[in-house]
């Protein structure tokens, strides 16, 4: 598959995760903080693996 393809794919996929962590935020709330700790996690890595492709494929 093509790098820009798996680099667009997993743009949209931070996008999608961002977007959960700033809701979770909100609609948790205190709770159950560690939800949002986990989402907003999962993005970091993605774009961190987004990141990494960008870099290893020039």
């Amino acid at each position: 598959m093509n790098p820009d393809k798996i680099r667009n794919v997993l743009n949209i996929l931070f996008m999608i995760l961002a977007l959960a962590a700033i809701i979770t935020y909100f609609v948790v709330g205190k709770e159950d903080f560690k939800m949002f700790i986990y989402v907003c996690g999962a993005a970091i890595f993605v774009k961190l693996m987004e990141f990494f492709i960008r870099f290893t494929n020039r």
